[in-house]
């Protein structure tokens, strides 16, 4: 009997076990049943899309850039396809060892592993850097053939930007270069869809032309889907969305006058801003010594960095943009027509100028000292009176100079379309309480007035801000916002959309004193200063002379070139405006270190006129003069410029 119950109690625990047993297996089915209703009906789009996107790749196709062109339809900047060697630093394990692989195969220069070694110390170890760009077939046939044995290595069809012209217009182009670590945080904080933009890119504007109208020039990326093994390689592609190609942009400058003035500059520095005084197109904007900007595309090496950037000629400094010099002389039509605004002069109103003039215990002397007699307005500008504007800015004062120079422009942003613009100094009270530490230097002394009024003490000024006055005043006191863009010009619409449209602002100057401070300049180029330097033009045109100090004299009683360095005598100067009866040009050139402005700044602005008003384009011989200072009116036959080729034509 107690067998049978033993027996009883085993059946019911074996039966117990069994129902458990099959409890967790239902509830095992259940959670497995309940797994696959989830992901075959509940989650199944989501998971369709992992798993097609586990075989496949997007791949982000960038966008060619869009060409720079000048006003004629001449280009300046465009792209060039070509086969480039990459490597990606960590896929390439011994990255020393892959380089003198590689070497074994094809020529890799100095300059090549110089560059290269530059971008890996800037770029992300995962980055795709050149090492070597524009493959020969023969080339790219040996690397292809080794790939398989250089991990990190890869050949890729790139778009390299090209600069045609070289060195002419530079600073106005730009160049493009790698987006380095200090852009990608900038773009960082770009909006999401600009930013998703440049997937795939990896160059950028740096400067220029390049630098601020990116947005138009780069274009939309475009991206392609591909089929992918499981090691990630490409097998086949599945749908391609084409890239956007950047607008085009058409400037305001002629690459042939361009090309003319960067000659007449020859090895001399200095810049030159030529405007359209009706509208503010910059029909010239030269700063010398210039640059390759093909160098930087690439990615510059350390050797031709140093080489730029050690120079004492400083060719990577934009002149016309950023150089900021006392005006000299030319600062005196505007001072003559501060004081007729102002009513502290009369164009009839007569100075003594002995040569020199005596404020306090300071003498201020002319050039020479040499005795003018009496002067009234048009005279003081013929003759260049020192006196005459020294007695003017001590009657005005610093305050009102100030007040009325501003609104011309002068140390203020002009507002062109291009980043890195300098304010200059426009000197005033407030300023130097601003600028200096000392009270002693916070002070506005009465003598510092007198040498304002010359344009020189504080005054320093771009060759830009010069031009756009002379402009104003040469266009009835209207002034326009200098501009170097045109237009843009999309792929699919070559008229293209003007890109300047805003109306001049006139600032209110009375004609008939306009009138006497432009006839005056006129008669410098018919009987003063630049008197020889125009001979013979069948044109009018009105101009004023300048000289400005590079350095202080200091305690120097006379001022002697010959016992100065080079890099220390004074600038050469010349403000202009053509044709007298209807302006449609006007400059600032300065030549620096080259002396009294008619002799070297002049006979540039006088082959600038001859090129726009006449059409006649310098014979080579004028050239060779007018590079070393020894020019005057034109020498030699003169080619109509339709002759001239293009540059980059020949």
């Amino acid at each position: 009997m107690t067998e049978l119950q033993n027996i009883e109690g085993q059946l019911q625990r074996f039966r117990l076990r069994v129902w458990i047993a099959l409890g967790v297996v239902l509830v095992a089915l259940g959670l497995i049943g309940a797994r696959m209703y989830v992901l075959q009906i509940l989650r199944h789009e989501a998971l369709l899309t992992q798993a097609e996107s586990n075989r496949t790749a997007v791949l982000p196709i960038p966008p060619p850039r869009g060409r720079i062109l000048d006003r004629h339809g001449v280009v300046l900047a465009d792209n060039q396809p070509t086969f480039t060697l990459e490597i990606i630093p960590a896929q390439a394990g011994r990255l020393q060892e892959t380089l003198d692989a590689i070497a074994e195969l094809i020529e890799i220069s100095p300059r090549d592993l110089r560059r290269f070694q530059r971008l890996v110390a800037e770029s992300r170890r995962f980055d795709s850097l050149p090492l070597r760009t524009r493959l020969t077939a023969e080339e790219m046939s040996v690397m292809a053939a080794h790939l398989y044995r250089l991990p990190g290595v890869t050949i890729q069809a790139r778009s390299l930007r090209h600069y045609p012209l070289g060195e002419t217009a530079s600073h106005v182009i730009g160049h493009v270069g790698r987006i380095n670590q200090r852009e990608q945080e900038m773009m960082a904080d770009w909006p999401p869809e600009r930013r998703s933009n440049y997937r795939g890119t990896d160059h950028i504007g740096k400067l220029g032309i390049e630098q601020s109208y990116e947005e138009h020039l780069h274009g939309t990326t475009g991206f392609e889907r591909v089929e992918t093994t499981a090691t990630g390689r490409a097998v086949r592609s599945l749908e391609i969305t084409p890239p956007v190609p950047g607008d085009s942009v058409r400037l305001t400058i002629d690459a042939r006058l361009q090309h003319l003035v960067e000659r007449l500059y020859g090895d001399r520095r200095g810049a030159l801003v030529a405007i359209d005084p009706r509208n503010g197109d910059i029909l010239a904007f030269v700063s010398m010594p210039t640059f390759n900007p093909n160098l930087f595309v690439e990615g510059i090496d350390a050797e031709s960095w140093r080489a730029l950037n050690e120079s004492i000629d400083r060719p990577l400094l934009n002149r016309a943009l950023r150089g900021t010099y006392p005006p000299g002389s030319t600062y005196k039509p505007f001072m003559a027509l501060a004081g007729l605004e102002t009513g502290s002069r009369k164009p009839s109103t007569t100075i003594h100028d002995p040569g020199f003039w005596v404020f306090g215990n300071h003498r201020y002397r002319s050039v020479g000292e040499r005795s003018l007699g009496m002067v009234d307005l048009r005279r003081s500008i013929v003759v260049s009176s020192n006196v005459y504007y020294y007695t003017l800015a001590n009657e005005m004062g610093i305050d009102a100079i100030h007040d009325f120079m501003k609104p011309l422009g002068f140390g203020q942003h002009t507002g062109i379309d291009l980043v890195g613009e300098a304010k200059g100094i426009l000197p005033s009270p407030a300023w130097k309480r601003s600028t200096f530490k000392r009270p002693e230097q916070q002070r506005w002394y009465a003598g510092e007035t007198i040498s304002v009024g010359i344009g020189q003490g504080y005054n320093s000024f771009t060759m830009l801000q010069l031009a756009s006055a002379m402009a104003t005043l040469a266009h009835h006191g209207v002034r326009h916002t200098p501009h170097l863009g045109l237009s843009i010009h999309t792929p699919q619409d070559r008229q293209g959309r003007p890109i300047y449209r805003a109306a001049g602002t006139p600032l209110g100057y009375r004609p008939e004193h306009l009138r006497a401070v432009l006839d005056a300049m006129e008669a410098v180029t018919t009987e003063g200063t630049s008197a020889r330097v125009f001979a013979g033009a069948p044109y009018r045109s009105g101009g004023k002379t300048g000289t400005a100090q590079a350095v202080s004299i200091g305690q120097r009683e006379r001022y002697d070139a010959a016992k100065l360095a080079e890099h220390q005598r004074d600038h050469s100067l010349y403000v202009a405006f053509a044709p007298v009866e209807e302006p449609t040009v006007a400059l600032a050139v300065i030549v620096e270190n080259a002396g009294f402005g008619s002799a070297s700044a002049a006979p540039i602005a006088r082959r600038v006129f001859d090129y726009l008003l006449l059409g006649l384009y310098p014979s080579e011989e004028d050239i060779a003069a007018t590079q070393k200072g020894q020019s005057a009116a034109p020498i030699g036959q003169q080619r109509p410029i339709s002759e001239v080729p293009w540059p980059g034509s020949d």
